[in-house]
């Protein structure tokens, strides 16, 4: 239906034609806007009803052991299984760390959510096979969960916006059982108040990765980044990072390019740092965290895929 309507209004209301750049551009902004919105809204309600009914007690004690290893690795894993991108998993880090669950495994969650899902695994194993598909995700998972060991271990929750804090969503311990009809308003207002502060930002991000993706640089990819040149790796994660697309979406793009003789730890590379470290989901990440610990979840998750894309390239 989103399809059907982004044709409509780009090729039909506005009488664009078909295969110019600015025509991509503005047809992938009128699909995504619509999109992200009615999942960040559905996704926000349905975690707000879930914890109007799991007390934060729960949800802290689900994720928090004694050894903090298994903590990061199950926020990681519950990533895997929950297809998000970075902005409509801004209210599930908000929910874990308003509960009271260490920031360093919010983060494991955070990074592990947009770059690694059960569509993408099955797109890269149909396209490049089993072991390309399990490598994506074994590194993936490897990342996820050392940068939120890292995070943790630096203890910058100060750095989180305040307002994350003072959220709250159901009834207080000791106050009067909910009827289903508070619980429906009190989820329904922290809607309202997450896509308040959220909703502009996520049309400034999707605004910049529509323009940069109606001008996605592949042949300059594919030109500077081969095989031959040392910086290969470091030159596809700084092109990854303006552009913005889920795991899925950047798929195809990577099968182009892998096409075009880029490594494998270089394209693995561009993948993760698309989905992982996009600039406009880096705009929607700063009304959640403050400027140093952005920066610091930037540094951290991009050493790591560096580290990884030339581990491959020296290893295959």
């Amino acid at each position: 239906m989103l399809t059907l309507f982004a044709d409509w209004f780009t090729y039909t209301l506005l009488r664009l034609p078909k295969g110019r750049l600015i025509t991509e551009a503005i047809h992938f902004f009128v699909y995504d806007i619509p999109k992200i919105y009615l999942l960040l809204v559905v996704i926000v309600f349905a975690v707000a009803m879930l914890r109007t009914w799991i007390p934060a007690e729960k949800i802290k004690k689900a994720l928090t052991h004694r050894h903090q290893f298994v903590d990061n690795i199950l926020a990681a894993s519950l990533g895997i299984i929950t297809p998000f991108c970075t902005c409509s998993a801004i209210p599930m880090f908000i929910g874990f760390v308003e509960s009271g669950v260490p920031l360093g495994v919010t983060f494991s969650f955070l990074v592990a959510s947009p770059m690694i899902n059960e569509v993408a695994m099955v797109l890269l194993w149909g396209l490049f096979g089993a072991r390309v598909a399990l490598l994506y995700v074994g590194v993936g998972l490897l990342i996820a969960i050392v940068s939120g060991i890292i995070i943790g271990r630096l203890h910058m929750e100060k750095y989180v916006e305040d307002y994350v804090y003072k959220i709250k969503v159901g009834a207080a311990a000791g106050d009067a059982p909910m009827t289903f009809k508070d619980r429906v308003v009190a989820s329904w207002r922290y809607v309202g108040e997450i896509f308040r502060r959220v909703a502009p930002w996520v049309a400034v991000g999707v605004a910049i990765g529509a323009f940069i993706h109606g001008y996605a640089p592949e042949n300059f990819l594919a030109r500077y980044a081969g095989r031959d040149n040392p910086f290969a790796v470091l030159i596809a994660v700084l092109i990854g990072i303006p552009l913005y697309s889920n795991a899925e979406g950047v798929i195809p793009v990577v099968q182009a390019l892998f096409a075009k003789g880029l490594p494998l730890g270089t394209t693995l590379a561009f993948m993760m740092a698309v989905t992982g470290l996009s600039m406009p989901e880096m705009i929607i990440l700063r009304r959640v965290l403050k400027p140093r610990l952005l920066a610091t979840f930037i540094g951290v998750v991009g050493v790591g895929i560096l580290i990884v894309g030339y581990f491959f390239n020296w290893v295959l």
